[in-house]
């Protein structure tokens, strides 16, 4: 599990860290906490991007995110395992906060408290860039980062850069997903 399912850029293995991390959890409480919030926000981000494109754009936040907390591990030298959801999360956090910024928001435990959503990933990018520059550790804040920038950017420009190039392919998926392969496989 240390071997593979943690990022650690001091790590022998480098590279499928950086995606199955994403899968692990440190506790059941660390675990819960990450898919409620994905869970608040996973109808919203499908209902953008749709099912393909919300499962590309999330496993791609995974490595990129943790691609970031390497990154900034090194630059700091402060080398350590990572583990969890929480940067390819906030990668979907920040998509629809940018998509819908004044969507309301509210705490699980204080639902009178609410706020917009852009006010929100405003506080956590500047609450996750405190943690990086002061070196706090209950989070990974550059994996944070990482995943918040990644998702603003996709949503602002990586969806017509990227998968719109990609649509007729697409397209073509959802028919055979519908209709099944043509039959016969002859030329005409």
């Amino acid at each position: 599990m240390i071997r593979y399912f943690t990022s650690n850029p001091a790590s022998k293995v480098l590279c499928s860290p950086m995606l199955l991390s994403t899968f692990s959890h440190f506790s059941l409480f660390h675990m819960a906490a990450n898919m409620y919030v994905l869970w608040s926000f996973s109808s919203s981000i499908v209902n953008i991007l749709g099912q393909e494109q919300f499962v590309a754009v999330y496993l791609s936040a995974g490595v990129i995110s943790n691609f970031v907390s390497y990154v900034c591990k090194v630059a700091t030298g402060r080398y350590g395992p990572s583990l969890g959801a929480s940067g390819a999360i906030m990668t979907v956090l920040a998509a629809v906060c940018t998509k819908i910024p004044e969507g309301r928001l509210a705490i699980i435990f204080l639902p009178v408290f609410t706020f917009t959503a852009g006010n929100a990933l405003k506080a956590i990018i500047a609450m996750d860039t405190a943690g990086m520059i002061l070196g706090w550790k209950f989070f990974d804040h550059a994996a944070h980062l990482g995943g918040a920038l990644f998702g603003i950017w996709y949503i602002t420009y990586g969806h017509e850069l990227i998968w719109k190039n990609r649509e007729p392919l697409v397209k073509i998926w959802h028919e055979i997903r519908t209709n099944g392969p043509k039959k016969g496989g002859g030329s005409k």
